[in-house]
């Protein structure tokens, strides 16, 4: 699987995710820089998480007004499978990729600890190494996580099956409506969630719970 992972002043989860990536595909993904305007041909592109610009202004507002998203959205339009986590998500939310927003935690905090996420749609191309309502650990480490949508919005999404993660059992850490954790566009390519797969991926990291997310990529690739 040939990967390329965007790099934005500020990300700070570029390493784990390839990291993840190299582990799972065998392959190192390339690197674009945000002021680059060309990303390669590739099976997935991955924004990671981080706090690009500070999240000044809003979370992902002035990275999704980069130079490579241009090329991104050219990506998106192609069916190029992209993957946006944390601040990826925020990134994807701000470019008008995915619906909706990222709002601030409902607690005001940020937020740091293993949560339980369900996967509430596992015939996607980014979870169908999961089991249909499966229940697995997953960190969040987030300030602006709490996704927010309006009511047209949320119901389409729940129509159309594009929640492809929730947060389980009463594990919401941010107040995120209907317990959204992660979504996908109306086409099934393009997905951002708010928790870290890439950090549970070994046993060393203390479990393999998110290698799901990347072992399914690798085999729709």
């Amino acid at each position: 699987m040939k990967s390329a992972v965007l790099i934005f002043p500020g990300s700070n989860r570029d390493r784990d995710i390839i990291r993840a990536l190299e582990d799972v595909s065998g392959q190192k993904p390339a690197l674009v820089w945000h002021q680059e305007t060309t990303i390669p041909d590739v099976d997935l592109i991955v924004l990671p998480g981080g706090f690009s610009y500070g999240d000044y202004l809003r979370a992902g507002a002035i990275a999704a007004r980069s130079p490579v998203m241009s090329d991104l959205q050219r990506h998106a339009d192609r069916g190029t499978r992209i993957l946006g986590v944390c601040n990826g998500f925020q990134i994807l939310t701000e470019a008008g990729l995915l619906p909706g927003s990222l709002m601030r935690n409902a607690g005001l905090n940020f937020v740091c600890k293993t949560v339980q996420l369900e996967a509430s749609n596992a015939n996607t191309v980014f979870s169908r190494q999961y089991q249909q309502g499966e229940i697995f650990d997953c960190p969040v480490a987030h300030h602006d996580g709490n996704y927010f949508a309006d009511p047209r919005t949320l119901d389409a999404l729940e129509a159309n099956n594009q929640v492809v993660f929730r947060y389980a059992d009463g594990t919401n850490p941010n107040g995120s409506l209907n317990d959204i954790a992660g979504i996908m566009n109306e086409t099934g390519t393009v997905m951002g969630m708010m928790p870290h797969p890439e950090n549970l991926i070994e046993e060393l990291h203390g479990g393999v719970s998110g290698r799901g997310v990347f072992t399914s990529l690798l085999e729709a690739a």
